[in-house]
């Protein structure tokens, strides 16, 4: 396997004014889940285990990641409670609105296969999953990364609705951002991970419309942003890292790494759904025409 990832999936409702509205579009998404999906589509091996529900919105999560070639065979269906739900309600001139309904379905340490994961070549996970009850598998992932002397990739991914308590999000992602051999994290979350900003570590900051930059074996390198149609920029970062890890198992050159990042970001922020619009490898060129 190259890729090992694991984390939260749920359904997607986006709508107009939720008050008003009489039409829906349904869909699936998680952080982890357009990972996956954008690093098969580019043709890598990867895995994903989560938890749903036994339900429709479950079934449709597992169906669509295995139409994509992603492994999802240690993934779990819980049949006690319901896989979860965010509503994204789409305002004329306003960034889309959005309310999650999770829910008790939450991976377990005992859930996590250590044998798969260090058979792996990435353990990538994110500071989502370890906001979530799913904290104790996530670490328990990558211990087993740890131990197995596999790259460990984290994306800080910090959400401020998900950490009622500051000084809580920086221990807790300081020591998973430390952690790590790759790390993305936003110029906003810098000051969250400090303690992990030294050191060998590969660091790619993210700085929006001004680009990128990555530190490699001590030297940085920096690719501009790309000017791309945006109609919802929700997944673009999960896309980012998909990309990024993409060519990063490719070993390709750190400032070719933070262009094919860019572009998957763009590929996916150019529709409404966070994966779906995600390229192909012989559909990689298209959009680097117009950028």
């Amino acid at each position: 396997m190259d890729v090992y990832t694991l984390g939260e999936a749920f359904g997607v409702v986006t709508s107009g004014r939720i008050r008003h509205e009489h039409e829906a579009r349904l869909d699936v998404a998680g952080a982890e889940f357009t990972v996956a999906i954008g690093l098969a589509r580019l043709g890598h091996r990867v895995a994903w285990l989560g938890k749903v529900g036994g339900d429709e919105l479950g079934a449709r999560i597992l169906t669509v990641l295995r139409g994509e070639g992603v492994d999802v065979s240690d993934a779990r269906v819980d049949e006690s409670a319901p896989t979860g739900m965010l509503l994204k309600e789409s305002r004329l001139g306003q960034a889309p609105r959005v309310s999650y309904y999770r829910t008790g379905v939450r991976l377990a340490q005992g859930n996590v296969p250590v044998d798969r994961v260090a058979a792996s070549r990435i353990l990538h996970v994110s500071g989502i999953t370890a906001a979530l009850n799913a904290r104790d598998a996530m670490h328990a992932a990558v211990r087993a990364a740890r131990t197995a002397g596999i790259t460990v990739s984290v994306a800080v991914d910090y959400h401020e609705r998900l950490w009622p308590d500051l000084r809580e999000a920086e221990e807790i992602l300081s020591v998973l951002a430390c952690s790590a051999d790759v790390l993305f994290v936003r110029q906003s979350e810098l000051d969250l991970v400090k303690p992990a900003l030294t050191g060998d570590r590969e660091v790619i900051v993210r700085r929006g419309a001004r680009g990128a930059s990555v530190r490699v074996d001590g030297v940085r390198h920096d690719a501009p942003g790309l000017s791309a149609p945006v109609v919802d920029p929700n997944g673009s970062g999960d896309a980012y890292v998909a990309g990024y890890l993409s060519a990063f198992l490719e070993h390709l050159h750190p400032v070719d790494r933070l262009r094919r990042a860019a572009l998957l970001a763009a590929f996916a922020a150019s529709g409404p759904s966070d994966w779906q619009g995600l390229p192909t490898r012989a559909e990689l060129p298209l959009l680097e025409a117009d950028v």
